[in-house]
This record gives structure tokens, C-alpha cells and sequence, in this order.
């Protein structure tokens, strides 16, 4: 059994946290401060309307949290960065136990600290000033019950957004709850998926070898892809890069099921939404368009990290449903919370004719 003291040394000895958070504050600054009474009013509104979302979504999709009602929690930037380091940390575990294996002349524990909070520290930064919710799942542990199963809301960020568009705050505010609830639901409301999804990670990250001589092979990729006139972090950010063979089967698996995921919040946010948020299809085009938008160093900045690759899933996701229910029915596509099983692979969401073949027994679509 590991120490969980060495564990946390052998974490430290990756990425200085202290300089990443000192780096994410500087990246973030710009616009991070919102007055007490406007936190205030932010905090009781996404207190009420996560309730009501909650209500809304259980009736749209039949999914019920067993772990009891969402609690919500606006932030501002930096407290993002705080809850993002905190479930980084716990998901760096089983690196950390390679990395305290190693000999303390290791190359690899020779890389500067510093070099990597500062990385860590920017990608974190810049994330912060655009994400508007999260429903944080991969911290699991028994230390700190009150800060886990939270769902967030990044106060600057969506205030900003409201007074840019000139949007009703109480009816956005809903509509993003819808989203961000639903993914809660997915996680406590289905007894396998937060498992699955944990152990798909744990998986790609255990399979990290700790090995200088592997960035050799990285960086002939890098330059075969460039070579080709392709772009290498197109199409899963920076770990579809670094990946081995075996990783990328994994992330692979990652990125489909978050393609479902992503696809079904966005569904369920768009048909609850119609039905009780009148301005609920121009908070949706809204939104797209900021997604589709991104342009120059933040176009670059998404693929980098892979978060343009997680766009795209909304709406592979989101194809792949409406393709389902449109051939074989909800029910059918209900099957998907029955079983990890029953988890569309990358190929089925892009074809979900293949999908309704194996799960839905509908061998002539």
C-alpha cells in the first residue's frame, strides 16, 4: 500500500502547485473581480435554480442522483484553478508512485519543477476565464467530503457573458444549470459511470512511463505530422501527442464516452430549456458561436490542450442521439445508461447505425 505522504512528495517533485496557481492568477487577472453583493445574488440565485434544474432534469431524462440533492457553489477564477489542482493532484497518484520509485539522479525528476507549475499554471490561467460551469467528479477521496460533489459556477465569467449579450441573468443562469446538472446526474443517478470514467483515466495516466527516451518518439510524430501538413494536436490536444499506442486505445475510449456525455447535456439542456426558458435557443446559438469562433492563440490554445477536440464532441454527441432516437426511439437509446457495455465506441458515434447493431439488435438500419 503506498504512503500517502511519499505519494504527496512524489506529486510535488512533478509540478510545483505553489507556481502554478501564483501563474494561473497572473493569466487570469483581467476582469476576476466582482463585488460581494454581486456574489452574493450570484451564490442564491444557482443555489435556487441548480434545485430547479435538478427538478427538470430528472423529469426530461429519468435519471435521479442517489447521492441527494446537487450543491452549488460559484467561484471565481482563482477558486476554479484551486478545485482543478486538487483533483489534478489525486489523479497524478499512480504517476507519483513511479516517479518515488525512481532514483533521485533520474532525468525525469531532474525537470524543473518550476517549468511545469509555470506550464501547468498557464493552460489553468487561460482555461479559467472561459469556463462558465463544472460539475467536478474526479475528486474522490475521503478527506474534505464538503468540497467534492459540487457543481460550480464561475461567477466572472458568467456575469461577464450576461452583460456582453445583454442577457436575462435568472433564465441564463437556469439554462446553464440544466447543463452542468445533467452531467451530475449522468455521474450519481447511474451506478456505473463515475467508476468507468475513473478508471479510463487512471488507466491512461498509470500507462505514463516516467522515460526521457520516449520524447525522442514524440518529437518524430511531432515532425512527421508537421511534415504531412497536419496538425498534431487537431484532434485530442497534446495527450493524443504524448500517447503511447496502448494510451490512445484508452483515450480513445475517453473521448467517446465524453462524446455521449457532452452530446446528452446538450440535448437534455436544449429540450428541458424550450420548454421552460423562453430565451433558451439564443442563449444556444450564443454559446455555439463563442465555441465556434475562436480564433488566432486561443483556436491554438484549445487544440494544444485538447479542448477543441472536447467541442467537437458536443456535437458528435449530439448527432449521435438525435440519429438513434430518430431511427429506433428514446427507449433504445436508453440502453446506454444499462452498461458500460453499451458505451458507443468513436466509430459507432460517428456511425451510430453500428451502434444500433450491436446494442439495438437493428441489424438492417
Amino acid at each position: 500500500m503506498s504512503n500517502p505522504q511519499e505519494d504527496k512528495r512524489a506529486i510535488q517533485a512533478l509540478v510545483s502547485w505553489d507556481v502554478a496557481k501564483r501563474v494561473a492568477s497572473r493569466v487570469n487577472s483581467s476582469g476576476n473581480e466582482l463585488s460581494p453583493m454581486k456574489l452574493r445574488v450570484l451564490q442564491e440565485d444557482f443555489t435556487e435554480l441548480t434545485a430547479q434544474a435538478e427538478e427538470l432534469v430528472a423529469k426530461e431524462t429519468g435519471l435521479v442522483s442517489l447521492s441527494g440533492n446537487a450543491r452549488a457553489r460559484v467561484t471565481d477564477r482563482n477558486g476554479w484553478v484551486s478545485a482543478n489542482v486538487s483533483s489534478f493532484q489525486r489523479l497524478m497518484g499512480p504517476l507519483a508512485e513511479k516517479v518515488a520509485q525512481q532514483s533521485p539522479s533520474s532525468r525525469f525528476l531532474g525537470v524543473s519543477r518550476a517549468a511545469s507549475g509555470l506550464q501547468v499554471g498557464a493552460i489553468l490561467g487561460w482555461m479559467s476565464t472561459r469556463v462558465l460551469g463544472q460539475y467536478d467528479l474526479l475528486l474522490v477521496e475521503d478527506e474534505n467530503p464538503e468540497d467534492q460533489d459540487i457543481v460550480y459556477y464561475v461567477g466572472p465569467n458568467v456575469v461577464s457573458l450576461e452583460e456582453r449579450f445583454a442577457l436575462p441573468p435568472r433564465q441564463f443562469r437556469l439554462w446553464l444549470a440544466l447543463h452542468e446538472v445533467t452531467h451530475r446526474a449522468q455521474f450519481t443517478g447511474v451506478p456505473w459511470t463515475r467508476n468507468y470514467f475513473q478508471s479510463l483515466v487512471e488507466a491512461g495516466i498509470t500507462g505514463i512511463t516516467p522515460d526521457p527516451t520516449q520524447f525522442m518518439d514524440i518529437i518524430k510524430r511531432l515532425l512527421s505530422d508537421l511534415k504531412e501538413g497536419k496538425n498534431p494536436f487537431a484532434a485530442s490536444g497534446i495527450l493524443g501527442v504524448i500517447a503511447s499506442e496502448e494510451q490512445r486505445s484508452v483515450f480513445d475510449k475517453i473521448q467517446a464516452f465524453m462524446s455521449l456525455l457532452e452530446g446528452h447535456g446538450d440535448v437534455t439542456m436544449d429540450r428541458a430549456g424550450k420548454l421552460n426558458i423562453p430565451d433558451a435557443e439564443r442563449f444556444s446559438r450564443i454559446l455555439r458561436q463563442r465555441r465556434k469562433n475562436a480564433g488566432g492563440i486561443t483556436k491554438l490554445m484549445m487544440q494544444i490542450i485538447g479542448m477543441e477536440a472536447k467541442l467537437n464532441q458536443y456535437a458528435a454527441g449530439e448527432r449521435f442521439i438525435y440519429e438513434v432516437e430518430s431511427v429506433a426511439g428514446k427507449e433504445t437509446m436508453s440502453k446506454v445508461w444499462e452498461s458500460s457495455d453499451n458505451v458507443p465506441t468513436l466509430a459507432e458515434i460517428a456511425e451510430p447505425k453500428l451502434w444500433l447493431e450491436r446494442v439495438g439488435n437493428l441489424a438492417a438500419v
